[in-house]
């Protein structure tokens, strides 16, 4: 794995929530799903608009402008207009903490 950087507390991201963190300049989402996290980027990749300003459904995340949707947990396209998948970061959690390699 990558050199990975702390970015939260575990404890401070609670089941179903997704939160935007910045790692070396890049904003990434992690996302806990039932205690598992999952870092994929932040940035729809049909407009650019931020998807942790929109809305966690299981692992679906959509898009707020225009209702893309990608899986967070291998960031496939779920739903036009996004064509292209997002990219998915190293994620591990250990001491209470979140890692991200990105």
């Amino acid at each position: 794995m990558p050199e990975c950087r702390r970015v939260m507390e575990e404890r401070t991201l609670p089941p179903g929530g997704m939160k935007q963190v910045v790692v070396r300049d890049r904003r990434v989402l992690v996302v806990n799903l039932n205690g598992a996290f999952h870092v994929v980027s932040d940035t729809c990749t049909h407009t650019g608009c931020r998807l942790s300003k929109g809305k966690l459904e299981g692992t679906v995340v959509f898009c707020p402008c225009h209702a893309a949707k990608f899986d967070v947990t291998t960031g496939a396209v779920l739903a036009p207009p996004a064509e292209i998948a997002l990219e998915v970061f190293p994620v591990k959690v250990e001491g209470g903490a979140v890692w991200v390699a990105a």
